[in-house]
């Protein structure tokens, strides 16, 4: 059952005049969230840019973008370009990708949302969408599991290597990550890849793969704890207020923030885990869920050594006196405790 969808809209088309319209919407959408689709629809964008379908998440909302280019001639009488879009509650770009594309399928042969809005009440009732002309589309073919492994680990670490025990860290942590990206299509490629490195939280809400420097969705950002952001403006390297771990793709750096260089700190236990997970990653015969799999066994044996300290304390809750008890090296006693914090077993 498609339960978590808000609503579909063949909104954005663009006529021959260059104006964009936004034509039709079901349920209707509140005006906020209408401006920042609008702003992530690449008709709005002059014609500079031109993205098939894009992906992102505005104030708990999944939000899946596709733009199709007509071709003459159609029932779209002076219309050039399209685009479909779709809400929903749960991440799953592939199963949203392949609905949307039916449905724009749909919108180019008969110039009408009523089919549409027909083939989502079907796919919103029965699970299933079928057309000999526009395809079939089947829910329980788009497991959440799979979407969650579509992205490739293996290639995160082979361009940052041993740093790539940074971004595990300040994963682990609950720290805010920007990547920059100028290409939407990267970004959103390697964004989506990161949650799996905390496989044990399967928490992919923490992902914000497209976002502007609006403060509509700045706001909304700063909303959450901590997360993964995406941005193609180079500007945002300059707003260390958003950002304890900066990650900039095309020259495949990675910047620890001043204000979170404390809490980052690596040693002895952070070069182990770096090095497991590098050579995990470079081992041919492994897949990428297998190399998620060896970083999720040495996660669990960590956090279960944390509960092991927890058990044993007042309240079932770590204090700063008590790890120190333990003489851990500085680097790994910082970063339990960091992480004891992260995974709510400190006590305050």
């Amino acid at each position: 059952m498609l339960l978590h969808v808000a609503f579909i809209s063949p909104p954005s088309e663009k006529d021959v005049n260059g104006d964009t319209l936004w034509v039709w919407c079901y349920p209707s959408v509140g005006d906020e969230l209408r401006e920042v689709l609008l702003s992530k629809c690449c008709l709005t964008h002059d014609g500079r840019d031109f993205h098939t379908f894009v992906f992102g998440q505005f104030s708990r909302t999944w939000y899946y973008i596709t733009t199709m280019e007509v071709q003459e001639p159609t029932a779209l009488n002076k219309v050039t370009h399209f685009s479909v879009v779709v809400t929903a509650k749960d991440f799953n770009p592939e199963k949203y990708a392949a609905l949307s594309r039916i449905l724009c399928r749909m919108y180019v042969k008969h110039g009408s949302p009523v089919k549409m809005m027909e083939a989502y009440i079907t796919v919103l009732t029965k699970g299933i969408c079928q057309s000999d002309e526009n395809g079939s589309f089947l829910i329980k073919d788009y497991d959440v599991r799979k979407a969650y492994l579509a992205g490739s680990v293996k290639d995160l670490v082979s361009q940052f290597g041993m740093e790539t025990i940074i971004l595990y860290t300040a994963l682990m942590l609950k720290k805010r990550i920007v990547v920059h990206h100028p290409r939407i299509e990267a970004l959103l490629e390697f964004t989506r890849v990161l949650p799996a490195l905390v496989w044990h939280r399967k928490d992919w809400s923490i992902l914000h793969p497209y976002i502007h420097l609006s403060d509509a969705e700045l706001e909304d950002l700063k909303k959450c704890p901590g997360y993964i952001a995406g941005f193609v403006n180079p500007d945002v390297s300059n707003r260390t207020d958003l950002f304890d771990v900066f990650v900039n793709l095309p020259d495949s750096t990675i910047t620890v923030s001043q204000s979170a260089k404390e809490a980052m700190a690596m040693g002895k236990l952070h070069k182990d885990i770096g090095q497991l997970i590098v050579q995990s990653a470079e081992d041919a015969e492994k897949s990428d869920s297998q190399v998620i799999k060896d970083i999720s066994v040495k996660t669990k044996e960590i956090l279960a050594n944390l509960v092991a300290l927890a058990d044993e304390c007042e309240d079932s809750k770590i204090t700063l006196e008590g790890l120190k008890q333990r003489h851990f090296p500085p680097a790994t006693e910082n970063f339990l405790f960091h992480l004891a914090a992260a995974e709510q077993l400190l006590r305050i």
